[in-house]
This record gives C-alpha cells, structure tokens and sequence, in this order.
C-alpha cells in the first residue's frame, strides 16, 4: 500500500491507495514527455495570477525560479520520478514545494490538473505539428529537386498495374507532390484548433479567483480560447483529428512505398535505392531488402490503429473529463514518434533515388501506351471517337499477335486499319509526341512539368 499522505489530494480518503492501483493509474511513464509544456504553462499560470494579485510578485518569483530550476534539474537527468505522484504534473509541483516551500503549493491556485494536461497536451501538439512540417517540408523539397532532374525522362504511366499511357518521371514525382502538399495544409489546418487555450476551465466549471484569460492565453502563444469550461476539459478532437491527418499522411508515404518497392525489384528496375536505405538476407547474399520503404508501409497500420483508438476513447464519454482521457496519450505520442521517423526517413531518402531511365523508357514502350494517341490522331482526322477505339484495337491486337508496338509497325500495316493513317501519325506514336502532346496545366509534357514546379515551390508555406 501507499501512504494517502504521499498523494497529493490524499485528505479524503481514510485508506492508503493500493500499490498496484497506484501504479496502474499512474501516467507519469509516458506524460513525463510533457514535462517542459508543464513548466512553460504553470509559469504563465503564476504570472497571471500575480497580475491579478492572487500571488505575491515575490511568490510568483519563486515559482519562476524554482521551475526553471526543476526542468535544468529534468534536462541534466537529475530529477527523480516518482509512480506515487501519479503523472507529471504532481510531480513538478511536488518538488517545487520541496524547493520553496508554501509557495509551491499555491501554483495550483485557480487551476485543476483537468484543464492544466489539456494545457499542456495543446502546447505539446502546437510544437510538435510544427515540428513535422518542418520535416514534410523537407521531402516535399526533395521531391522537387528530383522532380526537375527528371522532368523530360519518361516511364509507363499505369491504371490497375497495367500499361496506360507514357508519362515522364517528373510529373509522376509531381503526383507525390500534391498527395503530401494536402497533408501538409491539413496539419497547419490542425494546429490551428490545436492553438485553443482551456487553461482557466478549471475541473469542469471554471474558477471563482478574478482570473484573466486573455492574458495567459497571451502569455503562452494561443491564437484563441476555449469559449465552454465543460467542453475544454473533456475535448481531445484535436488529438483525434492529428491523429486522422497523420493516417493520411502516413497512407501516402505507403503508397509511395509500394510503388518504390515494386520500382526497386529486378522485375522493374526503374530505380535504385542506395544501399544505406536497404538491408541484406541472412541466408541469401544477392539480396538487396527495401527495408525503409516496407516498414513505413507497415507502420502505415500501427498510425491507423491510433486513430481507432482515439476514436473509440471518446465516443461513450458523457461529459466532461474521464479517467478514461489518461489513455489519449500514448496514441497520439506514437502516432507523432512514428509519422516523423517516416517523413525523415522519406525526406533523407527520396532525394537520393537513381533512376533507371533506360529500364524506365523500355517499360513505357511495351504495352501499347501509345494507343490512345493513336486514336485521338483518328479522332482529328475526322474519325468517331468510338470508330477510332476500334480501330486502334484491332491494331493492338496485330500487334500483340506480331509481338510489336504501334510505334514499330509500318506505314502499310497501320493503314490496313485505317486508309485515314498518314506519314506524320509516328510523331504522335513515339513517346516523346506523346508525353509533349499533353502540353496543357496539369499535363505530363517536360515543360509544363517544369512550369508546375516552379509554382510548386512558391506554394510550400512557411506559415
């Protein structure tokens, strides 16, 4: 058993709080991590409450002091956690008395560990959302810069796998682009609600000390207040919606990673992963694993599960705060420590990807990928879209009979298909008339995938 002393709040209660209850209810192993956004908003807390004249500016000195000490004390290794404290709020306040005495004790005037972990979470995410976009913003340059290296190589655009239509690998790495841009304005989207101060709601009814809001919310950098006492306490959609914003996030840099995967076979061989992204076998010494882009694959799951989780936390919750909102943390800790890692991995990766622009040219000429531009060469030769399908399918099946591509067959063995086929329909055959003939905003054509480039790397914000 504890001691009901050793607890903070312990003079209710006539019994000792089991030892395993204790340790099965304590946070502090994990929310520990919020150990500087607790200090940065117990100080704030304290200016404010001198300001009001609450405190002493004596009193609020010390608290200044004695916290600024405490997280030197926390940085250095040298501050002792404690499981009978419970979480890492407790245990910040305890030593602060320890260390100054009846005025540590009145830090928590005016405020409840409801609205003070709400606090700290909200200050944690704003950090660490930046954080991430830091990082995103990183790969999304990466994938610029290897964009513009490759806008004029061209490879085998695909639909269900198969050949569709040739495509340069620019304007593919462009796709990449726009997936991970939406990601990244949904997360400054995010901290924006993140940015909301329930610091002041108290337990659940706010407080009855003359408190200023305004002020602390100042203080610590919030765009805005928490308007309800209630719903400040008990909300974790911020969480819940990173959470959505980093599954998506994380569903790209899977899809990425398939794509690198099958890329990187000797089945494709359209691009080489250097060797420090890539692991061996144990058994097999030819063997080359891309390990990285399998494991953001799979971590992909774990992101998802984190947002099930957070969703299932809160949807039998009355208000306001729970017990059961303990269990916000670690899902969403993870869910941050995991995205991260990817997107570093990503960002430290993709800028180093070696294309093979020979493998990559050979693919697009197997397949027929061409056969769409045969048919709009019909098409403006004055031919019915659905006559010319037809036609160049009857031509593909030749080809596929005589195993060669459109672009190779004569002159004379095209116009037994159609007597509408001139000499200048190889212009429109070869890959390169392809991918130029879609010269149009959005289109796979070199220059416009240069063009939509340079307006790209306008539109990363630095917000």
């Amino acid at each position: 058993m504890t001691t009901a002393s050793s607890s903070m709040w312990g003079g209710r209660f006539s019994e000792a709080t089991d030892a395993f209850v204790a340790e099965f209810t304590a946070s502090v192993n994990f929310d520990k991590r919020l150990y500087k956004h607790d200090i940065q908003g117990s100080i704030a807390h304290a200016t404010m409450l001198a300001k009001v004249g609450v405190l002493t500016t004596d009193e609020r000195d010390a608290i200044t002091q004695g916290l600024t000490t405490i997280q030197q004390e926390i940085e250095a290794g040298q501050f002792e956690w404690r499981i009978d404290l419970e979480d890492v709020h407790m245990n910040i306040e305890a030593r602060l008395t320890d260390r100054i005495g009846i005025a540590g004790k009145k830090l928590h005037t005016g405020r409840s560990r409801n609205d003070q972990v709400a606090t700290d979470i909200r200050l944690y995410l704003r950090d660490e959302i930046s954080r991430t976009r830091q990082i995103l913003h990183r790969l999304l340059v990466g994938l610029l810069d290897l964009a513009e290296r490759e806008a004029s190589t061209i490879m085998a655009g695909f639909t269900h796998l198969q050949t569709a239509q040739p495509v340069t690998f620019g304007h593919h790495l462009l796709a990449w682009f726009e997936m991970l841009l939406r990601d990244d304005e949904r997360l400054a989207d995010c901290r924006r609600r993140v940015n909301r101060m329930p610091l002041g709601s108290a337990a659940l009814a706010g407080t009855t000390y003359p408190i200023d809001r305004a002020y602390t919310a100042e203080l610590l950098g919030f765009e805005g207040i928490c308007e309800n006492s209630l719903d400040a306490v008990s909300d974790r959609d911020f969480a819940i919606e990173f959470c959505a914003a980093a599954s998506l996030t994380m569903m790209h840099l899977s899809r990425m990673s398939e794509e690198l995967i099958l890329w990187n076979s000797q089945q494709f061989k359209f691009v080489d992963i250097p060797d420090r992204f890539c692991t061996g076998s144990s058994i097999m010494p030819q063997k080359k694993n891309p390990d990285v882009p399998e494991l953001v694959r799979g971590k992909s799951g774990r992101v998802n599960g984190h947002l099930i989780s957070l969703l299932t936390l809160m949807k039998g919750q009355p208000l306001a705060y729970n017990k059961d909102n303990q269990e916000d943390k670690e899902p969403l800790f993870d869910a941050l420590d995991t995205l991260q890692a990817s997107l570093r991995a990503f960002a430290d990766m993709v800028p180093a990807l070696k294309p093979n622009r020979e493998a990559m040219r050979e693919a697009a000429l197997r397949g027929f990928a061409t056969a769409t531009d045969l048919a709009d060469y019909l098409v403006k030769k004055g031919t019915a879209f659905r006559d010319a399908h037809e036609i160049v399918g009857k031509a593909v099946a030749y080809g596929v009979q005589s195993n060669q591509d459109l672009s190779a067959m004569s002159l004379a063995e095209l116009q037994q298909f159609s007597a509408t086929i001139e000499d200048d329909v190889f212009q429109v055959l070869s890959l390169e008339g392809s991918v130029n003939a879609r010269n149009h905003l959005g289109g796979t054509a070199p220059n416009q995938v240069l063009a939509a480039i340079q307006r790209a790397r306008s539109r990363i914000s630095t917000e």
